[in-house]
């Protein structure tokens, strides 16, 4: 006797097999600048420095001479907002439905809620740190310039001349990042917080470098790998090497980083977020929302390969 299995389709335990969500980000660049909370829309950035003229006499009575300067750079945030809803019926006649959604037919729980919110948040994060550094000031999602715009020679209120650039040097070799360090002004060069930010391409094309070089300083424990950021100290003590997901091309900038200013109105608002079932629509929505925005105070005190 044999079975008639014709008219069944092949078994397929969907509902045993592994869900593995696509969370790829986790590091950003706030963690080495200076942030400001509480900006609602536009805040300046108070500057001030003194020259200091000295003179020689042996009199008394000397003429008055330096100044004390007081400026401003203007740091403004642009609201950014994800909405979006879940019509979680769609999920009945699949496997998710069973695997993933409780008793009846409201559908107010969803088993997924948490990998759901953790992959909104991290998306969102990865978002952020591409829009700190590639902001383009009257794009359709960007009122204000991002870094790699601030620190370029050929942007408005830059204050970095062209001469001050090391043109060219698209690399992250060892050499053409010590001209970077050479140019660098003498006036910030014993700044425990100078920093390299790069993209992880060229982060990798650095190690690889130092490692062809079999320098006895390179340690492979000394790279710290946190996502979306990898960061290792450069043979100089004070000076820092960080790729960044942020950064996708060649530009390769160096300074002091907490020079950097983010500006924010609350910094949780970019890991916390609302997430509830709307019974209007039958939808479980989210929202995420924040004011984001980045200023250089002294951007006179960088160099970039302006690639």
């Amino acid at each position: 006797m044999s079975l008639n299995v014709s008219a069944l389709a092949n078994f397929n335990n969907e509902v045993a097999g592994l869900l593995l969500p696509k969370i790829i980000y986790t590091g950003n660049t706030a963690e080495y600048v200076t942030v400001k909370e509480s900006v609602k829309y536009l805040e300046p950035l108070n500057l001030f420095e003194v020259d200091l003229y000295v003179q020689s006499g042996y009199s008394c009575a000397t003429s008055a001479s330096g100044s004390a300067t007081f400026t401003q750079r203007n740091l403004q945030v642009c609201s950014r907002q994800s909405f979006d809803g879940l019509c979680l019926k769609d999920l009945d006649t699949k496997y998710l439905g069973i695997s993933s959604l409780g008793a009846g037919s409201y559908n107010e729980t969803w088993e997924l809620a948490t990998q759901y919110s953790e992959l909104l948040v991290n998306q969102f994060r990865k978002s952020n740190e591409t829009f700190i550094w590639n902001a383009v000031s009257g794009s359709s999602d960007a009122c204000a310039d991002g870094l790699l715009r601030i620190l370029s020679s050929g942007s408005v209120g830059s204050a970095i001349t062209d001469s001050a650039q090391i043109v060219g040097t698209t690399t992250a070799s060892l050499a053409n990042m010590d001209n970077m360090i050479a140019a660098l002004s003498t006036d910030v060069a014993d700044r425990d917080d100078l920093t390299f930010f790069m993209s992880v391409g060229k982060f990798r094309q650095f190690v690889a470098d130092v490692r062809s070089a079999n320098s006895y300083y390179f340690d492979p424990n000394s790279i710290s790998n946190r996502g979306g950021v990898l960061d290792m100290v450069y043979p100089y003590q004070n000076i820092r090497v960080v790729g960044t997901a942020g950064i996708t091309g060649d530009r390769i900038v160096l300074g002091p980083a907490k020079q950097i200013v983010i500006g924010t109105d609350l910094i949780s608002d970019v890991s916390e977020f609302s997430l509830w079932f709307d019974i209007n629509s039958d939808q479980l929505r989210h929202r995420i929302s924040c004011k984001l925005g980045v200023q250089v105070a002294y951007p006179e005190f960088w160099i970039s390969n302006n690639a």
